[in-house]
């Protein structure tokens, strides 16, 4: 069975930056793209990031340069840093793997 928990999330004010994690289980992790999505209030599921399973990475454009997907193999995580954050990326954040995700965490930006 596939899991995702998601973690990291928080209030942070304008321009701070948070690390979520993903530890992952059920699957094959290293084998697996790995991604990144964000659903803000009102709003449908937006994706954010991808890794791929040598590490290639997308990104939404309003988060190019701000934003950092990585991941762990060993650990079976992927992880999304995000730095110099914005009201606008206010959301749930969940962890993807196709059609799976996870619980969400929650970033709010607000001062």
């Amino acid at each position: 069975e596939v899991q995702l928990v998601e973690s990291g999330g928080g209030l942070v004010q304008p321009g701070g930056s948070l690390r979520l994690s993903c530890a992952a289980s059920g699957f094959t992790f290293s084998s697996s793209v790995m991604t990144w999505a964000r659903q803000a209030p009102g709003k449908g599921l937006e994706w954010v990031a991808n890794i791929g399973e040598q590490g290639t990475t997308d990104y939404l454009h309003s988060v190019k340069g701000r934003f950092t997907i990585s991941r762990d193999n060993a650990k079976n995580t992927v992880y999304l840093q995000m730095n110099n954050l914005k009201p606008e990326d206010t959301a749930i954040y969940y962890c993807m793997k196709g059609s799976w995700r996870g619980q969400g965490t929650q970033v709010t930006v607000s001062s």
